[in-house]
């Protein structure tokens, strides 16, 4: 308050000084005739009517008149006037100046109201654009005072929510300025308060005439317009974002739905063939006939290697519902990249059986921090595959290199190939190429998994493929 009596003394006191500067300029050094001088004085009152307002205007156009009397109307240093041409000279000169002031100071007002609408409606598109970023309820619900006070430059903000029945705040310090039951209170109304000589606004937010809920904000200068357009941002964005997250969980049940018929339908196919192997063998050797020990023990490996399978089957199936809903779990230690490969090339025997394999690892590769196991299980996914699509006696081979900061580890085989069309398709669940679905058994499951764990180590898996030459598929870990 201090501060401001002050500014308002000097501003006073500028208006005085100027007016005694242009009488010692026309009266000591610049003589003129009088109309010059009271044109002079309307300009200076006029321009600090534009610059400080009307009450200064109309301060400065009275001591303006005094001295324009005194200084430069006959009879000269005297407050009279001798003629009646004079007198109305000096009345059309306070007037001017009164009339030219008061509208100087209302196009001033005009101009600061609307800078400060203009202003008010680039924070209210900057707010909107803030509301649309978040499609999480959760997370908007916290951000929203924090958007109001960094957009408007208010000094606290607080909304209360009907559904939900809770309050958020900015922070800490916002809580008690506002009322809880006043928040209450004012979305149950569905009317604003204004306490402008507190600075307290209160508004309802409203969708249409229904109130879902109030915001309250301290520090608030802001018109009642402005405020209202806040409150139908906020409930609007609320009702958004509530409406995105309900459809996003209905669309995933579906999805589910739909992954959890598609994996039913491709493991119950797949695990016919394994278990029709199991039962006939084990009735042919609970039968009566009289076996050979060969014949007993081909059985017998049939049955082993059968169940191997359907174990294997079954294992690919909880892995693809432990990566759909995140409880996957790594374990990440340093290695090198020879330990899961030479893992991976015991595990795949019976798939590399009939090829020759070809493996070319530099002897000093930087460490790469991963699941030693669950990259052995990816290079047994693509072995897997290139033994079991290329025709037997051609070779696969296995390539390591350094890229930068990457180890990319490469299977290349001599199969059919991948055409263009199915190369973005062929790492989705359950997807088999359309030509390769009646030549080789599998559930479509295994690139899927292998892609899920690269991405998961933060690396990246890809394919290059030539129709009639073969593939090579590849995966990228980012090195130690």
């Amino acid at each position: 308050m201090k501060r401001t009596s002050d500014n308002q003394i000097l501003r006073f006191a500028i208006t005085v000084a100027t007016v005694c500067g242009i009488v010692v300029v026309y009266f000591k050094w610049l003589p003129v005739n009088p109309t010059t001088v009271g044109f002079t004085f309307l300009l200076a009152t006029l321009m600090v009517s534009a610059a400080w307002g009307l009450r200064y205007s109309i301060f400065m156009a009275i001591v303006a008149a005094l001295a324009y009397n005194y200084f430069f109307l006959p009879p000269i240093l005297r407050f009279t006037i001798a003629e009646t041409q004079n007198w109305v000279a000096l009345f059309a000169f306070l007037l001017t100046a009164i009339i030219a002031s008061e509208l100087s100071d209302r196009a001033r007002h005009e101009s600061v109201k609307s800078n400060q609408r203009r202003r008010e409606v680039e924070r209210l598109y900057a707010f909107s654009q803030q509301l649309l970023v978040s499609e999480n309820v959760f997370e908007l619900l916290n951000l929203i005072p924090k958007h109001i006070v960094d957009s408007f430059g208010v000094t606290g903000a607080a909304m209360f929510l009907e559904a939900k029945q809770e309050t958020y705040y900015l922070d800490n310090n916002s809580r008690p300025l506002f009322s809880i039951e006043q928040l209450k209170a004012i979305c149950g109304r569905g009317e604003p308060v204004l306490d402008r000589e507190h600075g307290f606004c209160f508004m309802p937010l409203r969708m249409g005439v229904r109130s879902v809920g109030s915001i309250g904000l301290a520090g608030c200068e802001l018109s009642r317009e402005t405020l209202e357009a806040i409150g139908s941002l906020t409930a609007i964005a609320i009702e958004r974002a509530s409406t995105v997250d309900q459809l996003t969980k209905s669309e995933a049940a579906r999805e589910s739905d739909r992954l959890r018929s598609v994996l039913l339908d491709s493991v119950t196919h797949e695990f016919r063939t394994p278990l029709t192997s199991i039962k006939a063998s084990a009735e042919t050797l609970l039968s009566d006939v009289d076996l050979d020990k060969p014949l007993r023990k081909d059985l017998l490996t049939v049955i082993n290697e059968e169940s191997d399978r359907l174990n294997r089957l079954i294992g690919e199936a909880a892995e693809v519902a432990q990566l759909d809903s995140h409880q996957l779990e790594l374990h990440f230690h340093p290695h090198e990249m020879r330990e899961a490969i030479e893992a991976a090339i015991d595990k795949s025997g019976p798939a590399l059986q009939c090829h020759p394999l070809q493996s070319t690892i530099p002897d000093k590769l930087p460490m790469v921090r991963m699941d030693v196991d669950r990259v052995t299980e990816v290079l047994v996914h693509l072995l897997d595959n290139a033994g079991r699509y290329s025709p037997a006696g051609t070779r696969i081979q296995i390539t390591v290199e350094l890229r930068k900061s990457e180890v990319v580890t490469s299977v290349a085989d001599h199969g059919p190939g991948i055409d263009d069309l199915e190369r973005d398709m062929i790492f989705e669940k359950f997807y088999r190429g359309r030509n390769q679905r009646m030549i080789a058994q599998g559930t479509g499951m295994g690139l899927a998994i292998a892609k899920a764990i690269v991405e998961l180590h933060g690396g990246k898996i890809g394919v290059t493929s030539q129709v009639g030459r073969g593939s090579l598929f590849f995966f990228s870990l980012p090195t130690i």
